[in-house]
C-alpha cells in the first residue's frame, strides 16, 4: 500500500485531536474530488507501518487515528488497513478509529468479505458514500457532501440497522 499522506495533528478528521492516514489508490474517480491525485494506487510513497506507528506512539495529545484516501477500504488497501487499524489498537487500546470511505456501509456489508468484516467491526465511525459535487456543503462537519453519512459502526453492527452520528 502507498501512503498519499500523513498528518500527525488534526481536528478537521473527526472529533478530538486525531492522526491521518491517507492511503493511495480509488476506484471511485468522484467528480470534484478534494484529493484527485490520491485516486493513484501508485502516488505517494511507500506506507511504511511501523515509522507511523512510532509517531502516534510519541504523540501524547491524540486521541485517535483517521484513515482517509484515496479509498481505504477498497479490496486493494483494506488487509493493509486492517492490520494498521489493529497495530494502533494494540499500541493504543483507548483510541477510536474513524474513516472515509466511498462505499456504504451497506455496500460494504454486502461483500460478505470476512477481512471487511473484521474492518469494519475494528472501526468506531464511519464516513460514507461517494462525494457528490452537485450535495456539495461547506457547512458540514466531517463530510463534504449530504449524501454521506457519519456512522456509528459499534451500533449498527449490533442493532443491526445503520446508527448515524449527530454531528
Amino acid at each position: 500500500m502507498n501512503m498519499a499522506g500523513f498528518y500527525d495533528e488534526s481536528i478537521s478528521n473527526g472529533l478530538g485531536w486525531r492522526a491521518v492516514l491517507f492511503v493511495s489508490g480509488c476506484p471511485h474517480n468522484c467528480p470534484g474530488c478534494q484529493n484527485k491525485a490520491a485516486q493513484d494506487f501508485q502516488y505517494g510513497q511507500a506506507f511504511h507501518k511501523d515509522e507511523i506507528i512510532q509517531r502516534i506512539k510519541e504523540n501524547s495529545i491524540l486521541k485517535g487515528v483517521t484513515i482517509s484516501g484515496g479509498e481505504p477500504l477498497c479490496p486493494e488497501n483494506i488487509a493493509d488497513v486492517l492490520d494498521f487499524i489493529r497495530t494502533v489498537k494494540k499500541e493504543k487500546p483507548n483510541f477510536n478509529i474513524w474513516c472515509y470511505t466511498g462505499y456504504t456501509m451497506e455496500q460494504l456489508e454486502n461483500r460478505k468479505d470476512p477481512i471487511t468484516d473484521q474492518c469494519l467491526a475494528e472501526i468506531n465511525v464511519l464516513v460514507d458514500g461517494r462525494f457528490v459535487e452537485q450535495k456539495k456543503n461547506p457547512t458540514l462537519k466531517f463530510r463534504g457532501s449530504e449524501n454521506q453519512r457519519i456512522i456509528d459502526v459499534k451500533n449498527s453492527l449490533k442493532n443491526n440497522k445503520i446508527v448515524q452520528l449527530a454531528i
